[in-house]
């Protein structure tokens, strides 16, 4: 029998690609991106997955990271892909990641990735922002003068130092909602942002809400990432990365042809929402 997870200094070749969504949720939205590449790491030998790992004087496992949320956000989307010197079953795999996560970093999915790269469909994120204090009426307000403007500068201190670029080309759909019950007064900001360069991130948007408009907020912002994928232009919607491979492995268990293209064209599938 094969072992469970080979020596690097073996450079077994990969012969399986996982792609896994996860979430960041609670506390844990305070994570860093590295925090959570260290957390994954050691839940990946707890749950002794065989990860394939790169060559060289210095091999490292070989897991990539794509489109990763800002710290402090919290997340329903998060993507990345593993790749493994044996096969195991991906039902298998995210019961076992998850047990070996803290709770707060939730796998919610994976699938056996069928080719193409994930990072490239990736093009755009749909987010909920939760303003306190803010009435849903006045956010409205702010919402309206926000897309009457074609340009709006903000500004985020950067490694290189302030940084000045506009927020509004990269909003691609804004809306506002009402908050909870339980809370008595939150307005509900949900927007889709096109991913570019530079990135916007939705704290970008926010300031550029508030820079046409005064809201009365009264506390921290909560920022949630709902769905992360192919852009749908036409409607201003998000769409679910993992579909193709999903589609691709279930036509192959049944021995069914399925057109790659079917899913992202049809253009009228709903965004992944937060479970």
């Amino acid at each position: 029998m094969a072992p469970v997870q080979a020596p690097p200094s073996q450079q077994l070749p990969a012969v399986q690609k996982l792609r896994v969504r996860f979430a960041k949720r609670g506390r844990l939205r305070f994570t860093s991106h590295r925090d959570f590449q260290r957390a994954f790491e050691r839940a990946v030998r707890r749950a002794e997955l065989p990860v394939a790992f790169s060559h060289g004087f210095s091999p490292h496992p070989k897991i990539s990271y794509a489109g990763a949320a800002p710290t402090g956000a919290a997340s329903e989307a998060e993507y990345l892909e593993i790749s493994l010197t044996h096969e195991r079953a991906p039902d298998v795999v995210r019961a076992a990641l998850d047990e070996a996560l803290p709770p707060g970093l939730d796998v919610l999915d994976v699938v056996t990735a069928v080719g193409g790269s994930l990072a490239e469909q990736l093009e755009a994120s749909e987010w909920e922002i939760a303003l306190p204090g803010v009435d849903a009426a006045d956010a409205a307000g702010a919402v309206e003068a926000f897309l009457a403007r074609e340009e709006i500068l903000v500004e985020r201190m950067t490694k290189r130092g302030l940084r000045s670029f506009d927020c509004r080309e990269a909003v691609l759909r804004l809306t506002v909602g009402s908050g909870p019950a339980t809370v008595a007064t939150c307005a509900i900001l949900q927007v889709v942002l096109r991913h570019g360069t530079p990135a916007v991130r939705p704290d970008d948007a926010l300031a550029g809400v508030l820079e046409v408009a005064t809201l009365p907020v009264t506390g921290p912002a909560l920022l949630t990432r709902l769905a992360q994928g192919p852009l749908i232009a036409a409607s201003g919607t998000v769409d679910d990365p993992l579909a193709r491979d999903r589609d691709a492995n279930q036509a192959t268990a049944t021995g069914q042809a399925v057109d790659h293209e079917t899913h992202h064209a049809e253009g009228d599938v709903a965004a992944p929402t937060a479970p």
